[in-house]
């Protein structure tokens, strides 16, 4: 009967045990708030902490730091707020992008309380209500964009998930100062897409830059042969500005020496024995005009006679009687030859022949039409 008694008892307290257990909450820690403190009467508020007081169990007032009187019994510290700015952080959680990748990311939030009184009564539990609308903030505005996006607009993500915490917060009398995001864990198989695709970015730049240097390379080239080039023309021009300056100086000194030759000539044929002197000069230059011509197979038209050298050189002394009509003593100065029409006439030699006026001139021709014929 006795142990029948003791087993009863101890299956009682086994199960009242097991009651007590299963109605205990599990409770998250409470940084807003320390344990209340007892009412002393004299209470000393620390600095930059705000304490609610309840009188008969409804809100009286709120404590401010410093030196502060209770009545015992009636008032009671409920709950203690500090003022600080508090950093929470966000536990790692899964999102899923705006194209569908899959990823952990974890953060820090910052916030402060603003307003006690309904840090107090607007919510049940101020940290794990901020918390848990940190995570839902945070997924949320993380399926709005894409993966890359993430990384590169990542202080604007900040942004948007503390203005969608302030707009829910503010009746609590939190206010969320800012976030951060700490961490963010990707997949393996888009860790190794991102690999491949940052190598391949980096090969492009490579190439790219690799081309832009043979650009310049075959610019450096082409500019350098049409540098060469304009160089190599402006050495011919020269050259042949100075070749034409030395051939223009040449025939300019020819043409002096023979307008000197010619006053020489014209003087001599004025001195004694000067007719002597033209017709063999003119026997000679004759015979090697015939010459000459011996030597080609072209037609051409001859005097009657060719052979008759006499008749030749009188005809050119006749020429010779115009140029020089007396002769002059050595003591006479040399006369000074003009001829008023310069004329070349067609012979074998191309010999230049000059004649005092035109009627000298037609006269020439006219006997020499005579006497020729076409062989």
């Amino acid at each position: 009967m006795l142990s029948t008694t003791n087993s009863l008892f101890r299956g009682i307290s086994i199960a009242r045990d097991t009651v007590r257990i299963l109605s205990i909450k599990p409770k998250i820690p409470h940084r807003y708030s320390s344990s209340t403190p007892m009412n002393t009467i004299v209470m000393f508020v620390p600095q930059q902490e705000a304490w609610i007081v309840e009188r008969m169990g409804k809100f009286h007032r709120i404590l401010e730091p410093g030196v502060n009187l209770l009545i015992p019994v009636i008032d009671r510290v409920k709950y203690v707020q500090s003022l600080k700015e508090i950093a929470i952080d966000v536990p790692k959680q899964s999102a899923i992008t705006l194209d569908n990748v899959n990823l952990n990311i974890d953060g820090v939030l910052y916030l402060r309380v603003n307003d006690p009184y309904l840090a107090s009564y607007g919510v049940e539990d101020p940290e794990f209500a901020i918390v848990q609308l940190g995570q839902t903030t945070m997924r949320s505005e993380l399926g709005k964009i894409s993966l890359d996006k993430v990384f590169r607009e990542r202080e604007g993500l900040n942004v948007s998930i503390v203005e969608s915490i302030n707009k829910a917060s503010e009746a609590w009398g939190i206010t969320c100062l800012r976030y951060e995001i700490r961490d963010i864990k990707l997949p393996v198989r888009v860790q190794e897409a991102m690999q491949m695709q940052v190598e391949a970015e980096r090969k492009k730049r490579a190439a790219i830059l690799e081309s832009e240097g043979t650009r310049e390379a075959d610019i450096n080239v082409a500019e350098g042969k049409r540098q060469a080039r304009i160089l190599a023309s402006e050495a011919e021009k020269q050259e042949q500005i100075n070749k034409a300056n030395g051939e223009a100086a040449a025939m300019l000194a020819v043409a002096e020496a023979r307008a000197k030759g010619l006053q020489v000539v014209a003087g001599s044929l004025g001195l004694e024995n000067g007719r002597n002197a033209a017709s063999f000069s003119i026997a000679e230059q004759y015979v090697r005009a015939f010459n000459k011509l011996a030597k080609t197979n072209n037609t051409m038209i001859l005097p009657s006679n060719p052979a008759d050298v006499p008749n030749i050189v009188g005809q050119a002394m006749a020429i010779y009687q115009h140029i020089a009509p007396r002769p002059q003593t050595p003591d006479d100065p040399a006369p000074q030859f003009k001829s008023k029409i310069p004329l070349t006439v067609d012979t074998p030699d191309n010999a230049y022949e000059y004649f005092s006026d035109k009627e000298e001139l037609e006269k020439h021709r006219n006997s020499t039409s005579k006497n020729s014929q076409i062989l």
